[in-house]
């Protein structure tokens, strides 16, 4: 699944603003323990741009990521559709891609959403969410008949 480096846009075109979003959140991250910083910005069917960084916690399970965050802000202005989420972190080697809470999260909402990993230098790889996550569990699964749960062998 290896994916070709993408430049910078060159341009202050729609995903130059969703880069520059996702890399001035990060600068907002609050991660005193890690200090390991990420930013996102998630761009609405609608054409909004939600931001979100990173929260950590001194109790450590209750850290919330950057995408989480970009996810919780939306659907709480009313927002259900996503087309596109650029992260980034400040991780110079490689691009850092959302962890499996945040893949199933984002999974919740439709695997078509475009995925861009940007790194410090503005370069990216994009990806489909889809390819991050192939085999997820949405909305859907619940639908699907279910063996009778009361029955034991």
């Amino acid at each position: 699944m290896e994916k070709e480096i993408i430049p910078a846009p060159s341009s202050p075109d729609l995903e130059g603003k969703l880069f520059h979003a996702a890399h001035l959140a990060k600068h907002k991250a609050y991660c005193p323990y890690s200090n390991f910083r990420v930013g996102v910005a998630l761009l609405t069917s609608s054409g909004k741009i939600y931001s979100g960084c990173n929260v950590e916690n001194a109790s450590y399970a209750l850290a919330t990521c950057a995408e989480r965050t970009a996810v919780c802000k939306a659907v709480s202005e009313g927002e259900l559709s996503f087309d596109k989420i650029a992260i980034t972190s400040d991780v110079e080697t490689g691009f850092t891609g959302p962890c499996g809470s945040c893949r199933q999260t984002l999974a919740e909402f439709g695997l078509d959403l475009d995925v861009y990993l940007i790194n410090p230098k503005n370069e990216s790889k994009a990806y489909k969410l889809r390819e991050l996550l192939p085999i997820a569990f949405t909305p859907r699964d619940l639908l699907k008949h279910r063996a009778a749960h009361d029955v034991i062998d």
